[in-house]
């Protein structure tokens, strides 16, 4: 493998079509100006290195980049690559990946309003991501150990595993499927609105209207907080160590709580409310 170090690269397409190359300590900035830096390439290092222009990495197999800093300069940095390995890295940019496959990050912090859209076969861990929209489309994700923070994100994904993680966020994982959460903080309104199969395992949930429009949901020894008008027409299996402020017209299934404030099953419904509904200690409830 070639190795570059300590350079500064501005020009446009400056390592075009470059194959086996370490690039460690370089700056990708200037005044030229100039963009996609490494394009159509195979097997790149990039370690150490600052990234101020826009597109550097677009079109590459097996892709490395560690401890490296993207700036919100540095656009859409990361579109259609296959074989992505991101470690103690800052991407700031807007839009960081696009239509990847295969990507590993780890350690690394995002700030990033349409990160990793469309991409396939994720694997994310103790890492922080703010994001506007996140993950869009996105499928077979695996997510350990991240603290996210943002709106709309995990919508349209498929196939996706979280474990120990923090997402605070707002309609979270609309029309998602497969979805499995376990031990996380899931908090922010309308969560999970029009998914199938999403399972919350040992999860705490926090926010106004969560859970709506769902088929084969799950929820397993969860806990919800500020959570009213929950379930509304959802298909549902759920049972619920602590309180739930209010659940509304379930549509079918079995909702297990200590306690429910309000059961509201309004007369003028469009779909049947006939969930059961159960107080832990009392009698199941239909009406």
């Amino acid at each position: 493998m070639v190795v570059i170090e300590n350079q500064r690269f501005g020009e446009e397409r400056a390592l075009y079509n470059v194959s086996n190359l370490r690039i460690v300590g370089c700056s990708f900035a200037g005044k030229e100006d100039g963009e996609s830096a490494l394009k159509e390439c195979k097997n790149i290092v990039a370690e150490k290195c600052f990234m101020d222009l826009r597109y550097p990495f677009w079109h590459v197999e097996d892709l490395t980049v560690k401890d490296c800093m993207l700036t919100e300069n540095c656009r859409a940095a990361m579109w259609y690559d296959r074989g992505v390995d991101i470690f103690g890295t800052t991407l700031n940019g807007i839009k960081a990946l696009r239509e990847c496959r295969n990507i590993k990050i780890n350690a690394s912090t995002a700030v990033s309003p349409e990160f990793c859209w469309k991409c396939s076969n994720i694997n994310i861990k103790n890492s922080d991501i703010t994001s506007e929209y996140a993950f869009l489309e996105s499928e077979e994700i695996k997510a350990y150990s991240i603290n996210f923070e943002g709106k709309y994100s995990f919508q349209y994904v498929k196939d996706v595993y979280i474990a120990n993680s923090r997402l605070k966020t707002k309609d979270a994982f609309w029309h998602a499927e497969n979805v499995t959460v376990t031990d996380s903080v899931l908090n922010g309104e309308y969560l999970g609105w029009y998914s199938d199969n999403l399972t919350l395992i040992r999860c705490k949930i926090i926010g106004t209207q969560p859970l709506c429009y769902c088929k084969n949901l799950k929820l397993t020894d969860c806990t919800m907080e500020k959570c009213d008008l929950s379930f509304e027409y959802s298909d549902v299996n759920a049972t619920v160590t602590g309180e739930i402020l209010s659940v509304k017209n379930p549509m079918s299934g079995k909702i297990t709580a200590v306690g429910i404030g309000e059961i509201i099953r309004t007369k003028n419904s469009i779909y049947p409310s006939a969930a059961e509904i159960e107080i832990r200690g009392t009698s199941p409830c239909r009406n």
